[in-house]
């Protein structure tokens, strides 16, 4: 079963997670500890999957994902499939410059791919809807913030590692029938210089040679408690997003995806990104209380005057998976209606 980008206008799509059944993790918090093990995991992770699709189908989401059902963490998800870490060697380490306390895995030799990493979930996924699947993957510079290192030497050089790691992943997301591939890099408004040179760079290199549409989420984090209280400390515009935003329009990535409602970016620096599709965050993932769709709309208005009504994709803000399963599909409905009612103003 295969599927086309929604030519709809204003088309929707979530950042990636979605909260997972308390039948297969503990609920309302990241790294969720499962619920079970072997093939009864693995088959409990496959019906995660499926409601995750189904979850979104029925909300009027055009571009699906499968949620990251199978993954505790959106990092971890993918290191789990890497050769070269050592996982019983932790290390704490200050992650987002030092935002977050975490004790991280070592990188101990050279990395490599066990195997396919998601290929079971992007097929499950495939062939049960007839929509555009979008497939998340971690971005090289954040996956280098994650994690501790004594064999490269040099977060460049190892970000460039891990990026042909992702390009052989994408790769084979592109064949499973995927149509588009988003790198998740919220270590690019922590690092903004480091984003617009080696960041960028680094993201060609896991793009290269796939054969679907790329695309990069940006964002000042999930709804936690440290990232809302580092988002009290950045003043009153975020502006931030102006040191790289106009090296990601020269870039190769066709769409990136940003945060925008309840946050300090002004909406003009969206301006920066001439040329490509920009996912608009209209759905906070901060606060329980839902959107409603004359919200949504009222915000893709406002957009249109700095990006082509052709060229938004109405998103969220970043990812659900801390959130009350009930609250997240309440913002997938509203997240819906809101797109529909913005067709109706602007088509």
């Amino acid at each position: 079963m295969s599927a086309t980008i929604s030519t709809t206008l204003f088309p929707t799509t979530i950042a990636g997670s979605l909260p997972k059944p308390a039948w297969l993790a503990e609920p309302n918090r990241l790294w969720a500890p499962w619920r079970m093990r072997g093939e009864e995991l693995q088959a409990a992770k496959d019906d995660a999957t499926l409601l995750a699709l189904k979850l979104q189908e029925d909300a009027g989401i055009d571009i699906v994902c499968d949620g990251e059902q199978t993954r505790q963490h959106f990092v971890h998800g993918f290191l789990d499939a890497v050769e070269g870490i050592d996982f019983n060697r932790l290390v704490e380490m200050g992650i987002r410059n030092d935002r977050y306390k975490a004790m991280c895995p070592t990188v101990v030799g050279e990395l490599r791919l066990r195997s396919r990493v998601h290929a079971r979930e992007a097929r499950l996924a495939r062939a049960h809807t007839t929509r555009a699947l979008k497939f998340t993957l971690p971005g090289p510079m954040t996956l280098v913030d994650t994690i501790a290192d004594v064999h490269y030497g040099d977060r460049v050089k190892m970000a460039f590692a891990f990026a042909g790691l992702l390009n052989e992943e994408a790769r084979g997301l592109a064949a499973d029938g995927v149509n588009v591939i988003q790198f998740d890099e919220p270590a690019f408004n922590v690092y903004m210089d480091a984003a617009a040179g080696w960041g960028i760079e680094a993201l060609h290199r896991a793009t290269d040679g796939v054969a679907c549409t790329s695309a990069v989420h940006i964002c000042y984090g999930y709804g936690i408690a440290p990232n809302i209280e580092w988002k009290a400390t950045l003043g009153s515009e975020w502006r931030q997003y102006e040191k790289f935003f106009p090296a990601l329009a020269k870039s190769r990535i066709d769409q990136v995806s940003v945060e925008c409602i309840n946050s300090h970016v002004p909406l003009s620096v969206l301006k920066l990104l001439d040329g490509k599709d920009v996912l608009v965050g209209v759905i906070d993932v901060a606060t329980d209380k839902t959107e409603t769709p004359e919200q949504i709309a009222d915000l893709i208005g406002a957009v249109m005057r700095y990006v082509p009504q052709e060229k938004i994709i109405a998103c969220t803000n970043c990812g659900m998976a801390p959130m009350r399963r009930e609250i997240a599909a309440k913002k997938l409905e509203a997240l819906g209606r809101g797109a529909v009612l913005a067709r109706k103003k602007f088509g």
